[in-house]
Formats: C-alpha cells, structure tokens, sequence
C-alpha cells in the first residue's frame, strides 16, 4: 500500500466521522443495510455505478471501524449478510440528516445551480 503524503487529522470529530464515513458509498451502503438490504448482491444493484471491489473496500473500512458486522453462513454456495453494530446504529441520525439535507437540496432548484452537460 501507498504511503500517505498527507496525514490523516484526526484530531477533531469531523476528520474522524469523515475517515469512518467519507467514501462516496460508505453512506448510501449504511442506509441500505438499515433498511434491510444486508446481501452484497442487493447493495451492488442498488448502487449499480459502484464497483464490486470499490463496494467491497468500503464494506471493509467500515467493518474495520466497527460500523457493520459480516456474517458468513456455513451453507453451500456461502451466504454472507452485513448488520449495523450498536457503533452503525448510533450513526442512523447523522445518515438520516445527511438524507433529507439530499432530498430537500434536489426538490428545491432554485438552491442549487444548473448542471450543464457538454
């Protein structure tokens, strides 16, 4: 692995919230396991522009943080789910925050410019 030019500050809670939970799919995949999608499968179709791999780092990372547990059933081919720890459930307000600043942002288009597609 790469050395880091930069080191991490995690000296103040935001840096340390955005280490847990700053990747692109680290949110959307805590929202999607909360609301009952535990699968790998069921989390890469609902984030279809999301790698297998790039999910599977995330999904890692976050289990590493103590986020989400994995569990692998013993069963022919392997079933493997992904449950929110007691840590994964106290991040539900802040990732339900998150959401509806999301939504409110999209349904209002005078708060945020046009995009322009070249």
């Amino acid at each position: 692995m790469a050395k880091r030019k930069i080191p991490k500050d995690l000296d103040c809670g935001m840096g340390m919230i955005m280490e847990i939970i700053g990747g692109k799919w680290k949110p959307c995949l805590i929202h999607n396991i909360w609301k009952g999608h535990k699968r790998p499968s069921e989390l890469q179709r609902l984030n279809p522009k999301a790698t297998r791999r790039v999910l599977y780092q995330q999904l890692q990372e976050l289990e590493e943080h103590g986020i989400i547990r994995r569990v692998v059933y013993p069963v022919l081919p392997p079933k493997v789910e992904y449950f929110l720890t007691d840590l994964g459930l106290s991040l539900l307000p802040v990732i339900s925050v998150m959401d509806e600043w999301g939504t409110q942002y999209l349904e209002n288009p005078g708060l945020h410019p046009k995009l322009k597609i070249a």
